[in-house]
């Protein structure tokens, strides 16, 4: 009998096994998590590495985490595949959707059950301000420290509430603007370094527990409208069954007593299903506050001004829309608190 057909059935078997073994490796990969910088890395991985060590058993595969110095890093990693997945804030998870591939399917719940958390502006206990009126009105005098230009409550949210509607830029308001993380901003305030600057009510917590002497040297002149819990964003492109086990593993993680004692650190209680749609009270927030630097605006010409706000107008109503659309279903809509003005 020919030995053909024996090797054209023998083809087939080696193209099956070499698939299968690629789908072993394809199972087998590491999956970097990305973590903004919200303080020192080194601080970070102690919090994050029981974490991240269940989701590895539970997933079957390594799960490394990805720190950077700041948040665009981050968001540059998940644009070139470097990550799969990461815990943002809602602006710099705005920027990881429209620049990254990202999507959101998760968000954090507080230890406390709290739907969001606050910006804050602080200043030293013994300063002599005690408002935004005071901080403004010595701000030439004043060294500030604002946050990493992709945090939400370090940087959007007190861009707009505080500066864009008082028509102020606070990168050339003060007498020395610097951007840093939320622990860099509160202990340079505390140790008398920096005279006022954002942080946030998460980070105030956590700076009671491990730096209380620094936090009893705060003081609180300013606190935001609530801003809505951090997301978790995954890249789109991700195979559809990591999914499926990534959302499974998130949506019922913190129903023991041993995970609960693992999110504490992190201040979580635990994860709730969530959208991209968790980002609307964000992007009117940024259009809010690119509105108020247009209007403000006095290089513009009456025709450029006019043109620009009424774009700006436009895309504010197909976003209050959806926003309508949300409330008056039956879909979950996220917290608007931010969007009263």
């Amino acid at each position: 009998m020919s030995r053909f057909p024996l090797r054209r059935i023998a083809l087939p078997l080696v193209a099956g096994a070499s698939l299968f073994v690629s789908q072993l490796t394809l199972a087998a990969e590491a999956l970097n998590f990305g973590i903004i910088s919200t303080e020192s890395s080194q601080n970070q991985a102690e919090q994050w590495q029981p974490f991240l060590d269940d989701m590895s058993r539970e997933l079957g595969r390594d799960v490394k985490p990805f720190f950077a110095t700041d948040y665009a890093a981050v968001i540059q990693a998940m644009r070139f595949d470097k990550v799969d997945l990461a815990w943002y804030g809602n602006k710099s998870a705005m920027e990881a959707i429209d620049r990254a591939g990202g999507e959101i399917f998760a968000q954090t719940v507080a230890h406390n059950g709290a739907s969001g958390y606050w910006s804050l502006i602080i200043t030293h206990r013994d300063s002599d301000i005690e408002s935004i009126e005071d901080m403004l009105a010595q701000a030439d005098d004043l060294v500030f420290g604002n946050g990493d230009p992709n945090s939400t409550s370090g940087y959007l949210v007190p861009g707009y509430y505080v500066f864009a509607k008082n028509g102020i830029d606070a990168s050339t308001a003060f007498k020395r603007t610097l951007n840093a993380n939320h622990e860099t901003n509160a202990l340079t305030v505390a140790n008398g370094q920096v005279d006022v600057a954002t942080f946030n009510t998460e980070g105030m917590e956590r700076l009671e527990i491990i730096h209380p002497e620094k936090a009893e040297q705060l003081k609180v002149i300013w606190k935001s409208p609530l801003i809505p819990s951090d997301p978790l964003v995954w890249r789109k492109n991700l195979p559809e069954d990591l999914k499926d086990g990534l959302r499974e593993f998130f949506t019922t993680y913190g129903e023991t007593d041993a995970q609960r004692e693992i999110l504490e650190p992190l201040q979580w209680s635990g994860f709730a299903p969530s959208s991209d749609d968790q980002l609307l009270p964000i992007r009117q927030l940024e259009l809010f506050k690119a509105r108020a630097q247009v209007a403000n605006d006095d290089s513009l010409s009456a025709d450029e001004r006019e043109t620009q706000l009424t774009d700006l107008d436009a895309r504010l109503d197909v976003l209050n829309q959806r926003m309508e659309a949300l409330q008056a279903g039956a879909d979950h809509a996220p917290t608007t608190a931010m969007t009263s003005q």
